[in-house]
């Protein structure tokens, strides 16, 4: 395996220094409540009772928990929902039913989350860093480098504002639900591991220990880090895993996605196909698709070649990605004719393919686009 180069950030560290986020009742499992409420000199049950306000009731009021004597809600509300995040701006397309907003974390830093309701179901992207050390050089995040990991409740919260929304009517089409997580947002999950598969377990705990999601409905994305990735394996947890792959070729891959000069092409698409087997969950390749960099026809065979290697049992899924460009980059997106001849070509190759559904280009909908503007 070559060595990574001295020019490539450090992924898996994040600037030293920084003050960690506050620790916060989504931080913590069951368990680890009780036993702080207890510390606090506070009956256990009062554990359960405010994690049935955050995560089933979706309250964000103390005043509306009303089951908690006033003198301990004060202590359990500033001990256990310390505030986060605040909202600076939420900019809507779609007629309201995409919603992009950008936070303020505690200590200034800038993330987004987004929105998207469907027919039938509700998706929400969210961020897992403030920043990204993968220094992909079509994507507005890595090319703002990495600021800090954020915390497992940072990431959940996220997905509780989103809830609230839902729940309150304030996205058009009644209320409902958030039925999908996507870790697409800003950032690179596998690289702040801990606190994500933290996230993953909030979401998934059952009611009210956590938001009582299906595990089926969160989707994990990775540029490759192999070693997580094999972890994520043995987690227990089955997750979608998302490949962000963009080339089938290590030339071209180096240059798109620069972690692929320490894990290959050969070595990630590997780790992913151990991953399916492992989990028998089918995993996705995402695949921005560059007018003249990475649609070549000859691509296409490649990479159904490079997939379609390991087998041919339904494993894997590519989902090309329009690329929604930045402001003055270099990078565009494919032409119609020739995505359409991508497509042709793998599924010739038998490797089913989708064209992403993309949303939100006129809110600055890619990801990091809103906070650079801001930064």
């Amino acid at each position: 395996m070559p060595d990574q180069p001295k020019t490539l950030p450090l992924v898996f560290d994040e600037p030293r220094g920084r003050r960690r986020p506050p620790r916060h009742l989504a931080d913590l499992s069951a368990d680890q409540r009780k036993v702080l409420v207890t510390e606090l000199g506070l009956p256990g049950f009062r554990a359960r009772q405010l994690s049935t306000h955050y995560f089933s009731r979706l309250v964000d009021d103390p005043a509306q928990m009303t089951d908690l004597p006033a003198a301990e809600r004060e202590e359990l509300v500033a001990s256990l929902l310390p505030e986060l995040m605040t909202p600076l701006r939420t900019l809507e397309a779609d007629r309201g039913t995409t919603r992009k907003t950008l936070w303020r974390l505690f200590d200034g830093a800038l993330v987004e989350s987004v929105l998207m309701r469907y027919p039938g179901r509700v998706t929400m992207c969210v961020s897992s860093q403030a920043g990204c050390g993968m220094a992909c050089p079509f994507c507005a995040t890595g090319q703002g480098g990495l600021q800090r990991n954020m915390s497992t409740a940072e990431i959940v919260e996220q997905v509780i504002a989103g809830a609230r929304s839902l729940a309150r009517g304030e996205v058009p089409g009644g209320p409902a639900r958030v039925s999908n997580v996507v870790f697409m947002g800003m950032g690179e999950p596998m690289a702040n591991y801990q606190a994500v598969i933290g996230a993953i377990r909030r979401l998934t705990d059952t009611s009210p220990d956590g938001l009582g999601m299906s595990a089926r409905g969160v989707t994990l994305s990775t540029v490759g880090l192999v070693p997580r990735m094999r972890q994520l394996a043995d987690e227990g947890i089955p997750v979608t895993l998302a490949l962000s792959l963009h080339a089938p070729d290590d030339e071209l891959r180096n240059e798109l996605v620069p972690v692929n000069t320490r894990w290959s092409v050969q070595e990630a698409v590997e780790a992913a196909w151990g991953y399916a087997r492992a989990t028998k969950r089918r995993v996705s390749i995402e695949y921005a698709m560059m007018c003249d960099i990475n649609d070549q026809a000859w691509r296409a065979d490649l990479l159904g070649d490079v997939l379609t290697s390991y087998g041919d049992w339904g494993w894997v899924h590519v989902n090309l990605i329009p690329l929604n460009p930045t402001p003055g980059s270099r990078w565009t997106a494919s032409r119609p004719d020739v995505e359409r001849e991508f497509v042709r070509r793998l599924e010739a190759k038998g490797v089913p393919t989708t064209v992403r559904d993309t949303r939100g280009s006129e809110i600055d909908g890619a990801c990091g686009q809103l906070a650079a503007l801001d930064a």
